[in-house]
């Protein structure tokens, strides 16, 4: 702790003691100057970003995609997919394509994902509840 001293006396002393003078905080008043080494300095910080940027989890949305006729082993398959993403701790993103004349029946593909919504409720909730757009009817999933 030096105290208030003006700048050519603080880089003087930076300078002899083969240091660099980093101003700490600019805005304050006065500024607010340390004699560091700014080479170590960065390369701390970086370390931290990258030690914070390691635990940080990134939750992926999978999609999982259905037709309305869909056979029972098949939705099984996909459903024991769906289970491994959501312990995985990932988003998922149900979709039913409907392809010609199957628009006509979009409550089959509604009776799909509320048999989905009913198997999945203990592990997870429902995030957007299912909404058509054009030939998809899409509801997203997330692990609770």
């Amino acid at each position: 702790m030096v105290g208030v001293i003006s700048v050519s006396e603080a880089i003087q002393l930076a300078f002899d003691s083969g240091l660099d003078l980093v101003e700490v905080s600019p805005n304050a008043s006065p500024p607010v100057c340390k004699i560091i080494d700014y080479g170590k300095y960065k390369y701390e910080a970086q370390k931290k970003a990258n030690e914070a940027r390691k635990k940080q989890k990134v939750i992926e949305v999978k999609e999982i995609k259905m037709r309305p006729g869909i056979d029972d082993h098949d939705y099984h398959v996909k459903m024991r997919n769906v289970r491994k993403f959501l312990d995985h701790g990932d988003k998922v993103k149900m979709t039913i394509r409907f392809r010609g004349r199957e628009m006509a029946h979009q409550d089959l593909g509604l009776q799909v994902l509320h048999r989905v919504q009913e198997e999945v409720e203990k592990v997870a909730k429902i995030e957007q509840f299912p909404k058509t757009e054009g030939r998809m009817m899409t509801m997203v999933i997330a692990p609770r």
